[in-house]
């Protein structure tokens, strides 16, 4: 963090004189973005992030590869060059971590923003914890904080035991082992099969009666032909009523049954949580969605603009970086204009 003075509480302020011109919630690449168009116009932009640089990548399967085209996962216009066609996991952190440093970026990592208040001269961006707090003014403030912070919930008991997780990693560690999957997603998909090829007994739980018609063209007819030839159990037509210490039970409707789990992956989706933005006084949709203008991505309140796909409520896949990058531009391209007088 940059140099500050301590106040009551034990929380730390900005003491160079003046305030930051564009504080970012989100160091991914969005938010990254963000602060790149804004240090090269010449405005002082800090990024806060609660986890690492590129949370949401890090937290992607080990061996993920992208299906996006690598100049659509470019930032600042530095270009992503890979061994293969497609960025892997890795490769795409690396990236991101030399273009942050290349740009000398301001970034604050493992500091939660839990509270945006408007204030005099902007909004004060407060956050870390009772030992480690923060208070910072800023001008203006971007949200770019994406959704895959906040998966969905089933909503059912034992969702929260040690065994149970709305993320997937890598297979090696269930060699053997019994993995229930909930979901047909692209991303259930992808696990299930991974898992299957490492060893593991897997069994997916699905609501519908195929995998989802958005499952990538060339992993669907892989995991169809697994279903059919018996490798992998798909229980479709069916839901999770509760998740045992070592169990899970299913039901199809008609009746349920338990099925032993060592491991319980939720891999049903993700909804961007707009409760910083809408805590400052952005007005929400129906939906939960962030009322944003169409063109700056600005909300209701003068100054605060949630850019990517943490304005989108549950419309995650509406925007993913490639877009998402977009929006960081016209945001900062706005706030450039409005501070040009500074």
């Amino acid at each position: 963090m940059a140099a500050g003075a301590v106040r009551g509480g034990g929380v730390y302020v900005d003491n160079s004189g003046s305030p930051v011109d564009v504080g970012i919630v989100g160091a991914g690449p969005v938010g990254l973005e963000a602060a790149i168009r804004a240090t090269r116009a010449g405005l002082r932009a800090r990024v806060w992030d609660r986890g690492p640089l590129a949370a949401a990548v890090a937290a992607y399967p080990t061996n993920m590869i992208f299906f996006t085209s690598n100049e659509l996962l470019e930032i600042g216009d530095h270009p992503l060059v890979t061994g293969g066609p497609k960025a892997t996991r890795r490769e795409a952190l690396d990236y991101y971590r030399k273009v942050a440093e290349r740009e000398a970026l301001d970034v604050v990592t493992h500091a939660d923003v839990v509270a945006l208040e408007t204030a005099e001269g902007g909004f004060l961006v407060r956050g870390g914890d009772a030992a480690h707090a923060f208070a910072t003014l800023s001008r203006t403030v971007v949200v770019a904080t994406g959704y895959y912070g906040t998966p969905r919930r089933l909503g059912v008991p034992g969702e929260d035991l040690p065994h149970v997780s709305h993320y997937y990693l890598e297979a090696h560690p269930h060699w053997r082992r019994d993995v229930v999957i909930a979901g047909a997603g692209n991303s259930a998909a992808e696990a299930a099969l991974e898992l299957w090829r490492a060893g593991a007994r897997v069994t997916m739980v699905v609501r519908g009666e195929t995998p989802r018609s958005t499952v990538k063209y060339w992993v669907r007819p892989d995991l169809e032909n697994r279903i059919r030839e018996g490798s992998i159990t798909a229980l479709f037509g069916s839901s999770i009523e509760r998740i045992e210490p070592d169990a899970v039970v299913v039901s199809d409707g008609r009746g349920t049954r338990r099925l032993h789990a060592d491991t319980v992956l939720l891999l049903i989706g993700f909804v961007a949580d707009a409760s910083l933005a809408a805590g400052a006084g952005a007005a929400l949709n129906g939906d939960g969605s962030l009322v944003l203008d169409p063109v700056t991505f600005e909300t209701a309140v003068p100054g605060l603009f949630v850019v990517g796909s943490a304005g989108y409520g549950p419309r995650t896949g509406e925007v993913f970086i490639e877009n998402g990058r977009l929006h960081a531009r016209a945001a900062v391209a706005e706030i450039t204009r409005r501070l040009a007088h500074l």
